[in-house]
């Protein structure tokens, strides 16, 4: 009875643990798009550049994400977790300090520490609870986008309300990350060090051969793609519709708030059904008409509406691609080597969006070209989608429910 409420009382503190790791995966980010517009006017940058402000981060996704899982093999997955809420500490503070050299370094940093987290939560999820990975699936990447949509939301209130300026105002996330660290601590005892034995290689080696791992890929890739372009670059597509800039700064919260039902909820209805190919055809359909609505739609009332199918769509695409890894996987070391390959080559894809929006628009002065690519991108992440909702594991056998 006693090492059963042990065991309960140790879960309680990872899932409080988990929580406030998410809470730190996407607000250093997001808080940038509403803003990015003072960043460029202040430090005298160009529309292309200051969109490489967002895509930075997603190189160190991409670097660090294939990393990670050797890492986390290395000195253990908690430890590891703590020192990339370390790094991503210095990171803000570097990104603060309010020179164009320091924003470029401390955003990398930023990139290298959320990556971390990205990559090895999936695992200790898949490794503590094999058997609720929906559910707490649910609940982590819930926490994560309630952050985010925070982190957007407050960037422009801080900055004009409070008058902090946008150093002070993306430096105030430091603080919710000493919080994490402090949370993750009781992690730190039972530092975990999954096995890299040769059998493991063979099968990690396998994964990169799998259709089902690149379909994964491609899913969690191309949802990517679209979330950080929109995260980035909504504001001024919107502020092109004559809608005034602090409004669009909180449509992108508001995009990201209408997306927490579904967060929630899209990875617990995965986990009960055999496959999740029709729910990446509802998610696709939804996303595919929320674009649509940006290219044609005038009136503030149709754009609000087209706001809400995107942010519902994005938030069960990114909470399914990630439950797809618990879902695909055995155990725990497959799920960080597909989180590993899916993070890193799929955000290797996402970080070309936000750089390429902007050129795209310093060249063309229009928001069309990237609105038909947006469209694009949303038809490939759905065929994609569907290939990875098939009831298989990476290595090919019929996964069981």
């Amino acid at each position: 009875m006693d090492s059963n409420k042990m065991k309960n009382t140790s879960n309680v503190f990872l899932i409080i643990g988990i929580i406030f790791v998410a809470f730190n995966l996407r607000p250093a980010i997001t808080s940038v798009g509403p803003i990015i517009d003072l960043i460029r006017t202040d430090l005298g940058i160009s529309n292309g550049i200051a969109g490489f402000i967002t895509t930075l981060p997603l190189i160190s996704f991409a670097i660090l994400s294939i990393l990670a899982p050797k890492i986390g093999q290395s000195i253990g997955n908690e430890l590891t977790i703590f020192l990339g809420l370390m790094v991503l500490c210095i990171g803000i503070i570097t990104r603060s300090v309010g020179y164009t050299s320091t924003l470029f370094l401390g955003t990398l940093l930023i990139g290298v520490g959320v990556a971390i987290g990205n990559v090895l939560i999936p695992s200790i999820v898949k490794l503590h609870f094999p058997l609720k990975v929906g559910i707490i699936t649910s609940i982590y990447t819930t926490a994560m986008n309630t952050f985010a949509a925070i982190g957007s939301g407050v960037s422009i209130p801080l900055v004009k309300g409070q008058s902090f300026g946008w150093r002070w105002a993306l430096a105030f996330w430091v603080v919710l990350s000493v919080v994490a660290m402090i949370m993750w601590l009781p992690q730190l005892r039972n530092n975990f060090k999954p096995s890299a034995s040769s059998s493991a290689q063979s099968s990690n080696r396998a994964m990169w051969r799998s259709s089902i791992a690149w379909q994964v890929t491609l899913f969690m890739g191309l949802q990517s793609f679209l979330f950080y372009c929109t995260v980035a670059w909504l504001p001024e597509i919107l502020e092109s519709h004559g809608m005034q800039l602090s409004m669009a700064g909180w449509m992108v919260s508001l995009m990201q708030l209408v997306g927490l039902p579904t967060t929630f909820i899209a990875p617990v209805i995965a986990n009960r059904l055999k496959n999740q190919k029709l729910m990446v055809c509802i998610i696709g359909l939804v996303y595919f008409a929320g674009v649509m609505g940006l290219i044609f739609v005038q009136t503030n009332g149709l754009l609000i509406l087209s706001i809400i199918c995107i942010g519902a769509a994005q938030g069960a695409s990114i909470s399914l691609a990630l439950t797809m890894i618990g879902l695909r996987t055995k155990d725990s070391r497959q799920a960080a080597n597909l989180s590993g390959m899916a993070q890193s080559i799929g955000y290797l894809l996402a970080a070309i969006g936000p750089t390429l929006v902007g050129f795209l628009f310093d060249f063309t002065l229009s928001w069309l070209t990237p609105l038909i690519i947006f469209s694009v991108v949303t038809i490939l992440m759905t065929i994609a989608g569907v290939g990875a909702g098939r009831n298989r594991y990476v290595t090919g056998a019929l996964t069981q429910k």
